[in-house]
């Protein structure tokens, strides 16, 4: 799905921004298997834009902050159950998660490609993809995107980015589709990826992806 892609810092419940004297420490959820933007280092600590976001805002309201993993899917569900009190995440703005969680606004935005192996003479269109086993992260705007402008793609759902490119690699798919940073960085710049390419253009969809 491409489009330019706003991505937010948000704190849900749809009670507002949580408040710093309602908590001695503010725990904060994000997914750390999506790099660049929140990723484990080989040491295993917390590492990425998200992850440097997150302490810049902590520090900026003096607050105590701690870091919980939490799985994509599983994000805003925990907030909704109050296992935490915020989360940080590459998380577009959409209708549907407005229904249920306050966004403080959006804080970068980017393109959203395919991504193939080289020479795979793929061509992102409905036809060009018909039948086409496309990865992607699961509960994301990219499944709801492929669903109504790839009809006939395959979509393969998976808990973690990190799977897409496992399976992509492995030739289990033909082909993933996320931000291009994501691909790019965590994957097309390593060995791993070396291979594959972009193919194709932006893509984007305000009734699906929301205003950022």
């Amino acid at each position: 799905m491409f489009k330019i892609v706003r991505l937010c810092l948000f704190a849900m419940l749809g009670l507002g921004l949580v408040s710093v004297s309602s908590a001695d420490k503010l725990r904060i959820a994000t997914e750390a298997f999506y790099e660049p933007f929140a990723y484990k280092a080989a040491d295993g600590t917390l590492v990425g834009f998200d992850i440097d976001i997150t302490y810049a805002l902590c520090d900026a309201m003096g607050a105590e902050c701690e870091i919980i993993e939490q799985d994509w899917d599983g994000l805003i569900p925990g907030l909704l159950a109050k296992k935490y009190d915020a989360i940080v995440a590459s998380m577009s703005i959409t209708p549907d998660r407005q229904k249920v969680v306050d966004f403080a606004g959006p804080y970068y935005k980017e393109p959203t490609k395919f991504f193939a192996k080289k020479g795979s003479g793929l061509v992102d269109t409905p036809e060009g993809l018909k039948g086409v086993k496309i990865g992607i992260l699961r509960a994301t705007t990219f499944e709801k995107y492929l669903e109504k402008h790839f009809p006939d793609a395959v979509i393969k759902g998976y808990p973690t980015q990190d799977e897409v490119y496992l399976d992509l690699a492995a030739g289990r798919v033909d082909a993933g589709m996320s931000s291009g940073t994501a691909a790019q960085k965590g994957f097309l710049d390593k060995d791993a990826g070396k291979d594959f390419e972009f193919f194709g253009g932006t893509h984007w969809d305000d009734a699906i992806n929301g205003t950022g």
